[in-house]
């Protein structure tokens, strides 16, 4: 896998393209702290995005099966650079109009480009190195993201909130640069094959799919339950770091998480010689609302700091695994589609939880808010656990080939 040219194109490109993306996610709130006193208020703006990704989602997928990767992953990162300019226009202009325009534009991309990336690994690694590259790939992202959550607290102290921007801009150029030189062989009987199958109905043939591969669904639903979480995690941040009275916190649980995250990644890959899927996806799920319930204790800088560690270290576990369960048991004809689809069905979950949780912290708090959220974690998972063992799913590979069949 090391000798691969094309994975070291995709992660130093993830590494430039997070640099960009987080710079500019600081940027976007602190554009929203300065210009909206309300949590909610915060919440619908960034939910705007999020709605105009789940309507386009199913064009995504149709588009992405019968396309080339690489040009849908062009075409995309080209549109996050115009999206960009968005946001420049709105900075100058003190416009949260224009900032909408930027929300909008960039979910648009990322509902082509990141359904495409997730699409494109598989092609360019064997089925053994998944686990491996699924947790090289989101520890890249991670420290993209510290590195870029750090960089843009240099910049806000020395530089404009433009410069944050402009940043983002020059790395989102870089990662087209990178995208062009990456070389996938689709195959021309695949893409054929892709082409005449759903040519109309979209999503509507993921479904039969989904009942023919229970342990692909059962793992589908499984990865909303951190979505609780992370859906409101930037809204959790600005109210822990008011809480504390304490600037410098935000940076250091985008550390702390960011960290905790790359450890995980790393040794998911001895967990899972050791532990099968089933086990670590559940047991890490538990450990997300162990992590919620921590923030109950938000006024503790040490707690709060070990709750973000808790948290870094159960998603690094968790997530890489059950990709390897989508991409290895997904039929690669259905990618786009499948991964389009779990892109919508997460924006969906992001605007419930995101609204959800800015009311939450305007009528009740961030204490009361995260206890609330842990309880419904815990119960997600217990249903979940029940609802395997009663349909008797097994989340390993198996070695049926139930595609022929569809």
């Amino acid at each position: 896998m090391w000798r691969n040219r094309n994975v070291w194109i995709i992660l130093t490109g993830e590494m430039i393209a997070g640099l960009g993306l987080w710079t500019g996610i600081i940027g976007n709130l602190e554009f929203l702290q300065e210009k909206i006193p309300s949590d909610f208020v915060k919440a619908l703006i960034l939910s705007v995005g999020l709605l105009a990704g789940i309507i386009v989602g199913p064009l995504a997928g149709k588009v992405i099966d019968r396309s080339r990767k690489k040009t849908v992953l062009l075409v995309s990162g080209l549109g996050r650079v115009i999206s960009v300019i968005f946001m420049l226009i709105a900075i100058s202009t003190e416009s949260v109009w224009w900032m909408l325009a930027f929300v909008v534009s960039i979910q648009l991309a990322a509902t082509f480009y990141f359904p495409a990336l997730q699409a494109t690994i598989p092609l360019v690694v064997k089925d053994d190195d998944l686990l491996v590259m699924n947790g090289l790939h989101m520890n890249v992202s991670t420290i993209a993201r510290v590195a870029g959550t750090a960089l843009a607290g240099i910049m806000l102290v020395y530089w404009s909130l433009m410069s944050l921007y402009w940043a983002s801009m020059i790395a989102y150029g870089a990662i087209l640069f990178f995208t062009w030189m990456l070389q996938i062989d689709e195959g021309e009987r695949r893409e054929a094959k892709v082409k005449t199958v759903g040519s109309k109905g979209g999503f509507m043939e993921v479904f039969p799919v989904l009942q023919a591969y229970p342990a692909v669904g059962m793992t589908l639903v499984m990865t909303l339950i951190p979505l609780l979480f992370l859906g409101s995690f930037n809204l959790v941040v600005i109210n822990i770091s008011i809480i504390q009275d304490s600037a410098s916190i935000k940076g250091l649980i985008y550390t702390f998480e960011g960290l905790a995250f790359m450890v995980g990644s790393f040794t998911v890959k001895y967990i899972s010689s050791r532990w099968n899927t089933t086990t670590i996806l559940f047991f890490f799920a538990s450990m997300v609302a162990v992590a919620e319930f921590m923030l109950f204790f938000a006024d503790s800088a040490v707690i709060t700091l070990g709750a973000f560690a808790v948290l870094g270290f159960s998603l690094g576990c968790f997530f890489p695994t059950a990709m390897v369960v989508f991409q290895k048991q997904m039929p690669k004809e259905y990618h786009g589609r499948f991964f389009s689809f779990r892109n919508m069905l997460e924006r969906v979950m992001f605007q419930v939880v995101l609204l959800s949780a800015g009311a939450f912290l305007d009528i009740i708090g961030l204490q009361t808010m995260v206890i609330v959220f842990g309880m419904i974690s815990l119960s997600m998972t217990a249903l979940f656990f029940v609802q395997m063992k009663r349909r008797n799913i097994v989340l390993e590979q198996s070695n049926q080939n139930t595609a022929e069949s569809i």
